[in-house]
């Protein structure tokens, strides 16, 4: 007996498909965004964890490796956490000796961030799996397919910002 995914069309597996009338039905972006999302940091934290690198916490040294000294209210922007969050992540790093906080001399209110020499080894691993994975998920389209996907996640994140 044939199972499920045989009796569907391609396209209803893909998350779109048609309703009872037969009209088409776009997929279902939203679930698929966030399944992808999911996946996407499970799959970076099996990478990261014998270093105990989650996916904010990779996110996070790849901005201070182009930002050195970076704030942490600039940090908690450019990962999209909150205030509150992002302090824990950023304690678990220093811990962890991936990073060094200190008050910036000019205004003693503002903690620069700047990464350690083991934070910086770890960011080449950062580096290494997010190459393979952009490999992984980028297989098999073109160019520009993958532009139309990087618009329209711009865009979701322009929209709802």
């Amino acid at each position: 007996m044939a199972g499920r995914a045989d009796r569907e069309p391609a396209v209803m597996r893909d998350g779109g498909g048609t309703d009872g009338a037969g009209s088409r039905r776009p997929p279902r972006l939203i679930f698929l965004t966030l399944t992808a999302e999911r996946r996407l940091r499970r799959w970076i934290g099996r990478r990261g964890e014998d270093r105990g690198l989650s996916a904010p916490a990779a996110g996070v040294l790849l901005y201070l490796a182009t930002r050195p000294g970076a704030s942490t209210g600039e940090v908690a922007e450019a990962v999209d956490a909150s205030p509150a969050g992002l302090s824990g992540l950023l304690a678990r790093l220093e811990k962890a000796g991936l990073l060094t906080r200190a008050p910036d001399p000019a205004d003693r209110r503002t903690i620069r961030v700047n990464l350690t020499a083991d934070g910086k080894a770890a960011l080449g691993v950062v580096q290494s799996a997010l190459g393979e994975l952009n490999g992984k998920i980028a297989d098999g389209f073109s160019a520009q397919e993958l532009a139309v996907v990087a618009r329209w996640l711009r865009h979701v994140a322009e929209v709802l910002d």
